[in-house]
């Protein structure tokens, strides 16, 4: 199994930006892509951002430019960082990681519980 927690979220105003952190642990030896989702209120949970374990990156044409996503292997954690932020950003931001099981050659996502990020004046 693999835990996901996340931190970093909380209220900020229209301009300015946060960082978010999500550590892994339990059998982290498996973890390939890791990523970045969010859920407004009363809207489905939509791709933010991913990184795979080489350091290729996926972004979502809605933060492209101001959204940063970053990874450090050796401490299994996965960073996104949000610049410009405006309160269309304001959602539930989830951590993401696609494990894979060598024993049973399958893959499986696992997801964090989630921080609020709220962006109003």
């Amino acid at each position: 199994q693999v835990q996901l927690v996340e931190s970093g979220g909380g209220l900020v105003q229209p301009g300015g930006s946060l960082r978010l952190s999500c550590a892994a642990s339990g059998s982290t030896f498996g973890i390939n892509a890791m990523g970045w989702y969010r859920q407004a209120p009363g809207k489905e949970r939509e791709l933010v951002a991913t990184i795979s374990r080489g350091g290729s990156t996926n972004y979502a044409d809605s933060i492209k430019g101001r959204f940063a996503i970053s990874r450090d292997n050796a401490k299994n954690t996965v960073y996104l960082q949000m610049n410009s932020l405006n309160p269309e950003d304001t959602a539930v931001y989830y951590c993401n990681a696609d494990v894979f099981w060598p024993l049973t050659w399958t893959s499986s996502p696992y997801w964090g519980q989630g921080t609020q990020v709220t962006v109003s004046a």
